[in-house]
Order: structure tokens, then C-alpha cells, then sequence
């Protein structure tokens, strides 16, 4: 018998082919695999056709059930409607009411998947909680170390970055050695039903793909206007509201000046959006609050890493210091683009993702507080 019979696997699935390839894989390797869904809140109805959240509509779970019935394992659907609602979208919203642009995946692979549905999996009598995300778990004398995925364009270890030890000893990521073409080319193999499907794009809560719009619904704060000035305070036009600008945008501010200007930072404080030219754009410095570190403690000692400031963007080199209290100090070798309050900030040393936490807000004089 395989050893690896005894072994249970949750996988979550999403009726994707990441996460449908994901189980494939694991039932060829010999677990006992579960397949599981989340479903998750959706906004009321948007015209004639219901939306519902992207990442279970009703034909996506019917893709998924079609998987797990063409692999043979059992498939359940969890409700986590109320507690992503509260969670999530309430977390989005808040976000963007103190002028932060945040990255929702964070807050969901924290929250949601790796916390909530993988205590759902452990009460199955799981050992693992398999997921379809691009990246690599190494286990080594050490202890657990993530790694970025083999396919460099699909690495989603940056909004893995919240995983601890004890989570990274008890999930798998069954496609993150294998390069996206593979993996389409593996589903067709399997023969699952859902090779040919397309990625799913945006926020999946957003019934129609348009954040300000959701804001315009679900918030009472968002559309409080305010003054856009330039970098030596002059005042040039007037904003729509802080969350509906994001740093470094340049189109659709509604100001004319002889030369393009750019976002350079919202003072929420003020309810004040500055602008200015690309040159200003950039920041050699930030600093991040709720660190995780995936070793389990903050380094003692500055350490050299890459710094990833945003999901697609390319870690840049930096010196990284532990200030206590969840908090880290980056400083950058190069000035860089897109430091933005809200998002990531992600440290690697080569493939290996050593951590992050959440870039912090501007204080009144420009600098991260």
C-alpha cells in the first residue's frame, strides 16, 4: 500500500484549472484527497443577471463537482459568506476609508484560506490543506521555508508572505513546480473538464469588476471631496475622493498643467491628494506594520534582501531592519516607484520569501510613519 494512502488531503477548489490540476496531481501521488468550496459573499443583484462572487459562481462550483466526480474523491461546500463579508470586504472598505489601496488576497490568504478553511480541513481529519497557488513549501532542518514558484510569471508567494511555520508544515502546493503551460498541458492529460477555461481576473467580490464603483455603494465616507495640490502646496483642482486615486496614477485626475503629473501620496488627514512630476515619484524608504517573519522571529540584525512592493513588481534591493512590535524599516539602494500605504511589502533572499508586512501610512511631512 501507499504510504501516502493515509495521508488526507483537503484541496481547495475553485472549478479553476490551478486548483482542479492541483487535486489531479495529488490523487496520482496516492492521498486521500477531499475536495472543498468556499462560498463567499457576493454583492446584492446588478441589473438583470445576479452577480455573485467570481470565485464561486454557480459555474464554477458546477466545475468543480464535475472534477471531483470525474477524479472520484468527495467534494463539500462550506458557507463562509457572513465571515468574509465581515472579514474581507468590511477590511476592503475600511482600507480604503483611511485612504490605503490594500490588497485584499493578503487579508483572504490570512483570514480566510489559510486560517478558517484550513481549521475546516484539520476537523475532516486532514493532514494538508492543498491549495492551486504558484509557489513551494521546502522543508529543511531549519524548519519550513517558502519558495516562489517555478514559473516566475504565476509566483503568488507575495501574497503568501502570511504564512507561519505551523500553517507551511500543513499545506501543499501540488502545481507550484510546474510552469503554467505545463499545467494546462497536465489538465488536458488528466482529461479534466475544465482545461481549456480561462483565468479569473479582479477582486472576486466585485459583481462587476469596478472598485469605485463598489465604494460608491458600500461606503458613506468614500465620496467626500477635497483639494489636489501640487508639490509646493498650491491648490490646482479638487478630488472626488481619496479611495478613488491610487499612487503614481496619472490619467483621470481632472487637472491641467503644462506638464504631466502624477499621484504622489493622499493625505487623509487633510483629505488632500498631492501631485507632482514623475521625478517625485520615487521613495528610497518605507516602513511596514504587522510583519510576518516565515521563520518564526525577526532577524536581530539588518539583513540584505529583494523587496517586492507590489504583487507583479520586481524585488528590489534593500536593507531591511526589525523595529519591533510588527513593524520593519526598508531601505531601498535605488529610489522606487508604487510604495503605496496598504500594499505589501515583501522581503526575498533569491527564491526563498522571508516575509513581509503591510507598507504604512505617510506621516504629515512625507515620510512612512
Amino acid at each position: 500500500m501507499n504510504k501516502l494512502q493515509n495521508k488526507r488531503v483537503v484541496v481547495a477548489m475553485s472549478g479553476g484549472v490551478d486548483s482542479s490540476v492541483a487535486a489531479a496531481l495529488l490523487v496520482e501521488q496516492g492521498y486521500d484527497v477531499v475536495g472543498m468550496m468556499m462560498r463567499l459573499w457576493s454583492e446584492p443583484s446588478q441589473g438583470a443577471a445576479a452577480p455573485v462572487n467570481r470565485c464561486c459562481t454557480p459555474d464554477q462550483m458546477a466545475d468543480a463537482r464535475r472534477v471531483a466526480d470525474h477524479l472520484n474523491i468527495p467534494f463539500y461546500v462550506i458557507d463562509v459568506q457572513d465571515y468574509f463579508r465581515k472579514t474581507i470586504v468590511q477590511f476592503f472598505i475600511d482600507e480604503h476609508e483611511n485612504g490605503r489601496t490594500p490588497n485584499p488576497c493578503i487579508e483572504c490568504n490570512r483570514e480566510i484560506r489559510f486560517t478558517h478553511l484550513l481549521n475546516h480541513a484539520l476537523a475532516l481529519d486532514a493532514d494538508y490543506l492543498a491549495t492551486g497557488h504558484y509557489a513551494r513549501v521546502q522543508a529543511t532542518p531549519d524548519g519550513y521555508h517558502l519558495l516562489k514558484g517555478v514559473d516566475d510569471s504565476k509566483d503568488q508567494s507575495y501574497v503568501l508572505h502570511v504564512l507561519s511555520q505551523q500553517q507551511l508544515a500543513q499545506v501543499l502546493f501540488p502545481v507550484g513546480d510546474y510552469e503554467k503551460t505545463v499545467v494546462r498541458e497536465l489538465a488536458t492529460t488528466f482529461n479534466l473538464p475544465v482545461a481549456a477555461k480561462q483565468d479569473s481576473q479582479d477582486l472576486c467580490f466585485l459583481g462587476d469588476g469596478d472598485y469605485r464603483r463598489f465604494l460608491r455603494d458600500y461606503s458613506d465616507k468614500v465620496n467626500t471631496t477635497g483639494p489636489i495640490i501640487d508639490q509646493d502646496g498650491v491648490t490646482i483642482g479638487q478630488h472626488n475622493g481619496l479611495a478613488f486615486y491610487t499612487i503614481g496614477q496619472r490619467k483621470g485626475l481632472g487637472v491641467s498643467t503644462s506638464e504631466p503629473v502624477f499621484v504622489l501620496k493622499k493625505e487623509k488627514r487633510n483629505n488632500v491628494l498631492v501631485v507632482g512630476p514623475r521625478e517625485m515619484l520615487g521613495q528610497q524608504s518605507l516602513i511596514a506594520r504587522n510583519v510576518n517573519w516565515i521563520s518564526g522571529t525577526a532577524p536581530q540584525e539588518p539583513i540584505h534582501a529583494q523587496v517586492k512592493v507590489r504583487y507583479k513588481a520586481r524585488g528590489i534591493e534593500a536593507e531591511v531592519v526589525g523595529l519591533g512590535n510588527g513593524r520593519m524599516q526598508v531601505q531601498f539602494k535605488e529610489p522606487v516607484t508604487g510604495i503605496t500605504p496598504g500594499q505589501g511589502a515583501v522581503c526575498y533572499a533569491g527564491e526563498r520569501c522571508l516575509g513581509g508586512g503591510i507598507i504604512a501610512d505617510f506621516n504629515a511631512q512625507g515620510s512612512f510613519a
